[in-house]
């Protein structure tokens, strides 16, 4: 049998929250299913995040001639 993660108690309790997994399942979750998951939220994350923020550096060079 697996040993349980070896997480501090604050960042069990964020993935937890994050994964929408119970804090004792994230503890007992394999590392491989764990880091899947983990993968799919970055994805979901790096998304959702607007592309405006690469643009900003890029047009402050123009206005600034």
């Amino acid at each position: 049998m697996s040993q349980p993660l070896q997480l501090s108690a604050e960042t069990a309790v964020k993935l937890s929250k994050e994964l929408n997994v119970p804090l004792e399942h994230l503890m007992h979750m394999p590392k491989h299913i764990l880091l899947q998951k983990l993968a799919e939220l970055a994805k979901k994350t790096t998304a959702s995040e607007p592309e405006a923020s690469e643009n900003d550096g890029a047009d402050k060079g123009a206005s600034d001639s």
